[in-house]
């Protein structure tokens, strides 16, 4: 084994010299295209220099690891230090990958990204363990279980909290506003998500929810603006804590409510990967007053969408700054069982700025909570008279809780559930103004 190792740095000085030689030779040439030689030759030292490395590593770290080893920690620091979402996936992380995209799976239900080198929850999925736990969008993940995520990748994040459906996993959370860390007992459980439901508000306006962006989603809430399109009068768009996914469905649901322009483009280092995605007159269905709620749990496909309709002037954008996540990632096998995930193109909106890093701030911004009111106060008004409050007495056993009894209707959202939601609340009120400005 030795002598294979003198053998790999004996190549490598070889490699050196040759380097250096071909360097000056085309220092003296003056060849057609002397930058593409000079270029050329620069790979070649820089290759002999990671060579050298890989070798004196491999002879003398005290470790003694392999080299299939120290190739693999070199892929994923190369890839992990180019940006947060770019990774080196060996066998088990691909296997883990390809579980998740074709194959059911236990988990908490959040997405993750990395923010300032912490990894941070993007969003809780609604309905799922993590959301029903109290995890909220912004919240850091400090441990899971008892291992720290420090110079944890995101992919090993992900593959240490998903596991079989029933099992445990407590997560220790750094949240903003808290005094101490916080601790998390979840029991995972096989994630299924409802990605589109509608409510109506005030009898006239359409509530739209998209907790996530799948195949259907597009096609589902066309369904209920067709369905609900006689009464409805206003929409309101929730993406609150929506972590985003597949893009087409960004596109395609921005196009329900635009009729020309372009929603979003993607550039890249190469040409191929420059595209642009405008709306067809065709695919618009509505063109009545529309809010949009958004938050910093908003991320990705999400932030398209709200920026798209903010860019365009086609909506209003109510509540917080959001995540800020406006790459494009591919995957790339390299062996029948390893892959590389590359950051290749980022998104810009129709106005040509970015997301990434930057997120979409809100037209009106609204931090989240419950609307104060002042409920438990008594006053007296003409109808409070003693004959009105006479017959009222006499009528009380056959009484209703309207509020208790829509509690439970799914088909609405009524006035006690908007005052425990301000930005929600907030977009009632804007979406009242556009219908009575727009005459409707």
């Amino acid at each position: 084994m030795k002598n294979t190792k003198m053998m790999i740095v004996g190549f490598i000085s070889a490699l050196a010299v040759s380097v250096v030689l071909s360097t000056s030779l085309l220092a003296k040439s003056n060849t057609a295209e002397p930058s593409e030689a000079s270029v050329e030759a620069s790979r070649l030292q820089s290759l002999a220099k990671f060579t050298k490395v890989l070798g004196i590593v491999e002879q003398y770290n005290v470790d003694g690891l392999t080299i299939d080893q120290l190739i693999d920690k070199s892929l994923q620091g190369l890839l992990s230090n180019l940006d947060a979402h770019s990774s080196y996936m060996d066998k088990k992380s691909y296997e883990n990958l390809k579980t998740q995209t074709d194959g059911e799976f236990g988990g908490l239900g959040i997405t993750v990204g990395m923010r300032d080198n912490a990894l941070t929850v993007i969003a809780p999925i609604e309905g799922t363990p993590a959301d029903k736990a109290g995890l909220k969008a912004g919240d850091i993940i400090l441990k899971i279980d008892a291992q720290s995520t420090l110079s944890m990748t995101i992919d090993d994040a992900v593959a240490l909290m998903r596991g079989k459906p029933k099992t445990p996993i407590d997560l220790t959370i750094v949240r903003k506003g808290a005094a101490d860390p916080l601790k998390f007992h979840i029991i995972r459980d096989i994630i299924t998500v409802e990605s589109v439901y509608t409510r109506m508000i005030s009898g006239n306006i359409l509530y739209v929810r998209v907790t996530s962006f799948d195949k259907k989603v597009a096609a589902d809430v066309k369904t209920a603006l067709k369905k609900n399109a006689a009464k409805s009068k206003g929409i309101i768009l929730d993406l609150r804590n929506n972590p985003g996914g597949l893009l087409d469905q960004a596109v395609d649901l921005t196009d329900l409510f635009v009729n020309e322009g372009v929603i979003v483009s993607q550039k890249g280092r190469n040409k191929a990967d420059d595209v642009s995605y405008s709306a067809t007159k065709s695919a618009t269905i509505t063109d009545l007053p529309l809010v949009v709620l958004v938050n910093e749990g908003s991320a990705s496909a999400s932030e398209i969408v709200s920026g798209a309709l903010q860019d365009l002037k086609r909506g209003v954008i109510i509540g917080e700054k959001t995540f800020g996540k406006g790459s494009v990632q591919v995957v790339m096998p390299i062996t029948d069982s390893e892959a590389i995930k590359l950051t290749v193109a980022r998104y810009y909106l129709p106005s040509g700025r970015t997301i990434q890093a930057v997120g979409v701030v809100p037209d009106i911004e609204v931090v989240s909570g419950e609307v104060k009111n002042n409920d438990k106060t008594f006053n007296i008004k003409e109808a409070d008279l003693k004959k009105h409050l006479e017959s009222e007495i006499e009528k009380e056993g056959g009484m209703i809780d309207v509020t208790e009894a829509n509690a439970t209707n799914k088909t609405i959202i009524t006035p006690a559930q908007l005052n425990k939601d301000i930005q929600l609340k907030e977009g009632v009120d804007i979406i009242k103004a556009l219908i009575i400005v727009k005459g409707k």
